[in-house]
């Protein structure tokens, strides 16, 4: 019966956003390797989107180099000769070395050829965010003019001390100016929160493993943990609805529901979530300063049949808060999307850190494939969101790609600076066990990862 509930459509919208964008971040990585190594002159004999065990979707030899389209799709890879990689090819390697070979080239050079693929991701954050800055600019909503505060979507807020209407002030002491660094700045938290309630300052504790428990409501819901507080207001309502029907009309104010009140989305949407179909309700609706009693049936969807203002423009010109959009021009919105990519950086790196604690509990959080397709938008195609998305996914592939584990690139590049400060190079039988040891991590980080998405196996 569950199957028959998921929109299909909407897994599909993210299932192929993920599946562009990772191919964008794979072939550049790889692009990355590939170049560094032509400049060296390396020979390299393969360039795969995707893994190709047994048999390719495509391929095509040009030159020395097949270029091809695997079937499994975790990834891609280039192999440079006389490297050892994921192909694991002892025959080559037991030959004498050739000068075409990556393992007769200097140690500078093979370590360049190392870090190529997480130079190109790194750069091109740099572009996207750049672009982003341009096209569509830099959009804020500063918290000190949040008319109503915030509403906490989460039942673990309350258990906290938040009420919504609250409004956060600062976290660890530092400052929140910024709506959403409110929600970035509240994943990492150490200590404490300061908020704002009814013009009062009030300082509320905070558990060492709270992202360890926000993490379980983002898989079970898409809906931020904390939003600006909204009034409900009727932006669209179909003409063939039975709200409609009933007199419900655009710019009405939802004020109650059956004598409760709901001036605000979250009390609204917390009331709709035990009101079933065919129920009869009362509707008390604001309209041109007048409050106007309605009656109406709820379909089949269990649902009134109206669409909320959900632009930030709107709410702004409606004064609930001030949404402010900045552009760049080209040459500003370069250092600003450099920024921009640090400050995304840091954030990722303060994470990592959490996940490495295991008190925090922030390994619940850590997901496969599901859990990145989830953070795409699954209603219509969103080039910024999608953008975003992606630039910041090149931040993490460059980070992960250097961590000092055999079998990626920052594990080459440590055995490479350790033979560059020592003189001493890894002997071929050190580098291929460290590679297969390398892989088996990896290979269950991915099964964990992915696990974790469907089984819940962090819990």
């Amino acid at each position: 019966m569950t199957l028959l509930t998921i929109d299909w459509s909407s897994v599909g919208m993210k299932a192929a956003q993920l599946i562009l964008s990772l191919s964008i971040l794979v072939i550049l990585h790889e692009f990355g390797h590939f170049i560094t190594a032509k400049w060296f002159k390396c020979r390299v004999e393969k360039f795969y989107l995707f893994f190709d065990p047994w048999f390719s979707v495509f391929k095509k030899k040009i030159k020395d180099t097949e270029y091809g389209i695997g079937w499994l799709p975790l990834g891609g890879y280039v192999k440079i000769s006389g490297m050892i990689d994921e192909s694991m090819d002892k025959e080559q390697l037991s030959q004498p070395a050739q000068p075409w070979e990556f393992r007769s080239k200097p140690a500078w050079q093979r370590l360049i050829i190392m870090i190529g693929g997480v130079t190109v991701n790194v750069l091109l954050a740099f572009v996207i965010y750049s672009m982003i800055l341009m096209v569509w600019g830099e959009k804020n909503i500063k918290t000190n003019t949040l008319k109503y505060g915030m509403s906490f979507n989460d039942p673990i807020f309350n258990e906290l001390g938040f009420k919504s209407g609250d409004n956060i002030k600062a976290v660890d002491g530092k400052e929140i100016v910024e709506f959403t660094d409110a929600i970035k700045k509240l994943l990492i938290v150490d200590s404490n929160v300061t908020i704002i309630r009814d013009g009062k300052e009030m300082i509320l504790p905070m558990p060492v493993d709270l992202i360890g428990k926000l993490v379980e409501k983002r898989k079970k819901s898409e809906k931020s943990i904390i939003t600006p507080r909204v009034p409900v207001v009727v932006a669209v309502v179909d003409d063939t609805s039975l709200a409609y029907k009933a007199g419900l009309r655009k710019g009405d104010q939802i004020v109650s529901i059956d004598s409760i009140s709901t001036f605000f989305r979250d009390e609204f949407e917390s009331l709709m979530e035990n009101k079933k179909m065919g129920e009869k309700i009362t509707l008390v609706v604001k309209r041109n300063d007048s409050n106007i009693v309605l009656l109406s049936i709820l379909p089949e969807d269990g649902k009134i049949g109206f669409g909320a203002p959900i632009l930030p423009e709107q709410y702004d010109s409606m004064g609930i808060y001030k949404y402010s959009v900045k552009k760049y021009g080209f040459f500003a919105a370069i250092p600003a999307g450099i920024n921009r990519a640090g400050e995304e950086l840091g954030f990722y790196i303060d994470q990592f850190k959490k996940i490495l604690s295991p008190k925090t509990g922030a390994y619940k959080g850590v997901g496969g494939f599901k859990s990145m397709g989830s953070v795409f938008s699954g209603k219509t195609w969103d080039w910024e969101h999608f953008w975003t998305i992606t630039a910041f996914f090149s931040i993490v592939l460059a980070f992960m790609n250097l961590l000092p584990i055999p079998a990626l690139d920052g594990g080459h590049v440590l055995f490479t600076l350790v033979e560059m400060i020592t003189g001493r190079k890894p002997s071929q039988k050190f580098l291929e066990y460290a590679q297969i040891v390398g892989m088996i991590l990896l290979l269950a980080l991915m099964l964990y990862a992915n696990g974790n998405d469907w089984f819940g196996w962090g819990k």
